[in-house]
């Protein structure tokens, strides 16, 4: 009996120091794994990412032939007679189904894609950290989309037809086009054009998880311009003038960048000061 306010103590005085443990890994992220035991989630999480990339596909590829009617439509918005695409080779409709369903697929699955991607990294990351993730996957997400519609009505049909004109003037003939060539370049600039709209929604994500700050943005201002002008060149095949356009968007987006990570970065130092201030007359109190 006279042991048992011993044990009670003791029992009560372990279980006060559970709750901080507990807490502490609540803040730190999942549990600890091994080296092999990472290697296995990786390996899960690639053949996960591959299924959804060959799922899409063949959803693409047996809609292949309403697809190639919907990707024939900017050309029709710009005036060019979509029946003249030819192809100079026998394999050469199955190639551009192919094309069209790894594009469309990868397009198509990049949500799920990137959703196993994060069950992958998620769990290792603080609770500020996932909460900033998850906002920049719905986020992106709704971005890349409207990137993709966004060229698909507007920039598409514009760059055809500045493209044509440019031909004319250097004399060639473009009455008939080269179906496999038309399909790639299309899907890839609709899948640039929608990978680009998520570029803001990446910087702020990584200013937010304090990877970047608000300075090297402002220091990286007068190098980003070429930086952007090689993103639209290699995802955004067009004429110069459309891709000289998109490089000026991109970095107007970047200014906006800079501006919201500024007004971030002031917040966070008002934030600061305050609770300086509130903490220090309880501090100078017990002198007093």
């Amino acid at each position: 009996m006279a042991d048992e306010p011993e044990d009670q103590h003791y029992h009560s005085h372990s279980h006060s120091h559970s709750h901080p443990q507990v807490e502490e890994e609540d803040g730190e992220g999942g549990p600890v794994k091994s080296f092999l035991e990472h290697l296995e989630d990786l390996r899960w999480t690639i053949i996960k990412a591959s299924s959804a990339l060959v799922v899409g596909m063949i959803v693409c590829l047996l809609a292949a032939k309403q697809l190639i009617q919907i990707m024939k439509w900017p050309m029709d918005k710009a005036g060019l007679d979509a029946t003249k695409l030819e192809l100079l080779e026998p394999i050469g409709g199955f190639m551009v189904s192919l094309k069209i369903a790894f594009y469309a697929g990868l397009m198509l699955g990049l949500p799920f894609i990137l959703y196993f991607i994060g069950e992958f990294v998620i769990p290792a990351l603080k609770a500020k950290e996932k909460k900033y993730l998850l906002t920049a996957f719905t986020v992106g997400s709704g971005f890349f989309l409207a990137g993709v519609i966004l060229c698909y009505f507007v920039i598409l049909p514009v760059s055809l037809e500045a493209l044509v004109k440019y031909n004319k003037y250097l004399g060639f003939d473009t009455s008939i086009w080269r179906g496999e060539g038309y399909f790639q370049f299309a899907v890839k600039f609709m899948l640039g054009v929608g990978l680009i709209c998520e570029v803001p929604v990446l910087i702020l994500t990584l200013i937010r998880l304090e990877i970047i700050t608000h300075r090297m943005l402002v220091k990286g201002r007068s190098y980003m311009f070429v930086v952007n002008f090689i993103i639209c060149a290699v995802l955004t095949p067009a004429d110069i003038v459309t891709t000289f356009l998109m490089t000026l968007a991109m970095q107007l987006v970047y200014e906006v960048c800079v501006m919201v990570s500024g007004y971030w970065e002031r917040q966070k130092k008002s934030a600061s000061e305050m609770s300086l201030a509130t903490r220090s007359p309880d501090r100078s109190s017990p002198t007093e």
